[in-house]
């Protein structure tokens, strides 16, 4: 007999698919992208407004915490341009296949590693 006790499930002992990890990654990044844009189009606002205010959205940007923020959204857009194609692609029925989805995951993981280490150089 079935017990009717609500089962506890601990999502940290399973052994997630990679291709899960990027598909959940993806929809993360769509979260941080929303709400980093809020602050993204505020110092456009800014610099857009008065060369004052230009000056005033440069000091903020000139300082480290800020160029951190500013690195983290611009990499959290290029894993979500990156990871988007990979999931068009899929829609199309290219590598749709458990081996070519892991390999397209672990291929977008390291496009944005590769340009997470340039963009660090750009923003820094």
């Amino acid at each position: 007999m079935k017990s009717s006790r609500p089962v506890y499930l601990n999502l940290f002992q399973f052994a997630w698919p990679v291709a899960a990890i990027a598909s959940i990654t993806h929809r993360v990044t769509g979260a941080v992208l929303f709400f980093s844009s809020i602050g993204l189009l505020y110092l456009l606002d800014m610099a857009l407004h008065s060369p004052a205010g230009f000056d005033e959205a440069a000091a903020i940007l000139s300082s480290n915490l800020a160029r951190l923020a500013l690195w983290v959204a611009l990499v959290t857009l290029i894993y979500h341009l990156i990871a988007g194609i990979k999931h068009m692609l899929l829609d199309f029925h290219f590598g749709d296949t458990p081996a070519a989805s892991r390999t397209g995951s672990v291929t977008v993981f390291a496009a944005t590693a590769v340009a997470a280490i340039l963009l660090a150089g750009f923003v820094w």
